[in-house]
């Protein structure tokens, strides 16, 4: 027995239908026409699909089990349909960020927020566990966004910019080095320094000034949330360092102070890196222009003099 999926929806459309008539109507087909789908159906399966004496028609044992079977098949192969078809229109796919910045989850999931109501046909998943190896998975497609503030020549990889930001000092205001105008490498010696967990050449904080000037601190806490981290350091248990827009888009605290790092400070630049060829789908150029307007967003916040605490 050969059963087609016209032959799932036109016993789906009679039954629903009620009648030859109105289901060929439903089908757009002529009612002979689909007599004679019905007759080479039923000689293929051997039995009657239909009891032809009651009004309105309906069907037989056999008819019902492949009723039921068209109501499990066909919702399956429309969505399907739907799916290739929103894939071909690219209002559909798949959209995997990893991220290399930690503080960065804060700042993203505003940008994720309004994403995900102009594009909820693309699934969206936040992939931390491969911070580390983030960009060697963008080549290998398991993700499909990085984002990162280094950025490396790759086949195949763009990295666009988003915002640049200044890493800066955060200590309580009753601090000795809340003090100074500006903080440099060695002031971190014997110092707590409290960080995000993830692994040095990630934190600024490393890359940028003491690993340079191989200085150490005293000693190192690490703490997931940015709101523990600046609790801790308002009660004057060690000092940390943050991107600027993390400590602006925290609640004002007069216990703790910024201040920039070096005399003329520090800059780093964020980027998102897409596979080139991605970038034709609309929903990746969307999240990059969502990302660059909360970026926009955080830059106009802090507004002239914003480098003081918080």
């Amino acid at each position: 027995m050969h059963i087609e999926f016209r032959h799932l929806r036109t016993i789906k459309a009679i039954h629903d239908a009620g009648g030859l008539a109105r289901a060929a109507d439903q089908l757009n087909i002529t009612q002979s026409a689909l007599s004679h789908q019905i007759k080479g159906l039923e000689e293929q399966a051997g039995v009657e699909l239909f009891v032809r004496r009651s009004k309105p028609m309906r069907l037989s044992p056999a008819g019902l089990r492949l009723l039921r079977l068209a109501e499990q098949v066909l919702p399956q192969v429309e969505a399907a349909i739907a799916e290739f078809d929103g894939l071909r229109k690219g209002s559909t796919g798949r959209m995997h960020i990893a991220i290399e910045c930690h503080a960065c989850f804060e700042w993203l999931f505003p940008v994720l927020e309004a994403f995900r109501h102009d594009w909820p046909d693309v699934d969206v998943d936040i992939r931390p566990g491969l911070a580390f190896d983030a960009l060697p998975a963008l080549q290998t497609e398991d993700v499909d966004v990085v984002i990162s503030s280094d950025p490396e020549d790759l086949p195949g990889v763009t990295f666009t910019e988003l915002f640049d930001y200044s890493p800066v000092f955060v200590a309580a205001a009753s601090h000795p080095l809340a003090q100074k105008s500006w903080i440099e490498a060695e002031d971190f010696r014997g110092e707590t320094l409290i960080t995000y967990p993830v692994e040095r050449s990630r934190l600024d904080v490393f890359s940028q000034l003491l690993t340079p000037a191989k200085v150490e601190p005293g000693a190192i806490r690490q703490v997931e949330l940015t709101a523990v981290i600046l609790l801790l350091v308002a009660s004057n248990r060690g000092v940390s360092v943050l991107p600027d827009w993390v400590v602006r888009e925290v609640k004002y605290n007069s216990d703790y102070v910024t201040r920039p790092l070096t005399a003329t400070g520090l800059k780093r630049r964020l980027y998102a890196a897409t596979r080139t060829a991605d970038l034709d789908r609309p929903y990746v150029r969307d999240l990059i222009r969502l990302a660059g307007e909360e970026a926009r967003r955080l830059q106009d916040w802090a507004g002239p003099g914003a480098s003081a605490a918080g």
